[in-house]
């Protein structure tokens, strides 16, 4: 005659672990991540991209991608601090007036402005030493950008798949979705160079 109450109670334990999960709780360091990791592999690949289409040098690609590197990672992590900072205010101060909302709880989903610069100039930085490797060890000039090309596609197609993943979002519209951004970033930004270069210098 217990039975039946044994299997009600094993009822719940059967739930799954996934029903009901919020992924918008990994949204603030997952989209600083992303972020920086695919602005920094498009941005630095294209700014190559750009300096190959005339100059043939190895040193003056690798130069110019350093140097998109570091004023990069810089740009993405002031961006990102005084983004966060400012949503921190703005949800503080949205707590100070609702006198009804627990504080201790709250604070601990509060945006961190700190951690997401971090992670948004780490992922940059990781994101553009992809191009760098790629060109550092090539010496012909069209063999050193097809290898670029190959990869950054290879790079953005990681980069989307880990984002969907992680965001519970579809694997294939994030990946047709860098990769085509990415692919026409590069294409067009060597595309004007080369254009203005024959034009004008």
């Amino acid at each position: 005659m217990a039975t039946p109450n044994v299997l009600n109670l094993q009822i719940p334990e059967n739930k799954s672990v996934d029903e009901g999960f919020d992924y918008s709780q990994r949204g603030q360091w997952l989209r600083a991540a992303v972020l920086g990791a695919t602005d920094g592999l498009v941005s630095v690949a294209s700014l190559m991209m750009g300096v190959g289409a005339v100059k043939h040098e190895v040193k003056t690609m690798i130069l110019t991608g350093f140097a998109g590197l570091v004023a990069g990672a810089c740009s993405m992590a002031i961006g990102e601090f005084v983004s966060v900072s400012s949503q921190l205010d703005i949800e503080i101060s949205h707590m100070k007036r609702a006198a009804s909302v627990n504080k201790e709880s709250k604070s601990e989903q509060l945006p961190n402005p700190v951690q997401a610069a971090a992670a948004s100039a780490l992922a940059f930085i990781f994101g553009a030493i992809v191009p760098l490797l790629a060109a550092s060890f090539i010496v012909n000039h069209k063999v050193r950008l097809a290898v670029v090309v190959a990869a950054v596609t290879i790079a953005l197609a990681v980069f989307g798949w880990i984002g969907a993943r992680l965001g519970g979002t579809p694997v294939v519209k994030s990946c047709a979705r860098v990769l085509v951004g990415g692919w026409m970033a590069m294409a067009i930004t060597f595309g004007l160079t080369k254009g203005v270069s024959s034009s004008t210098l």
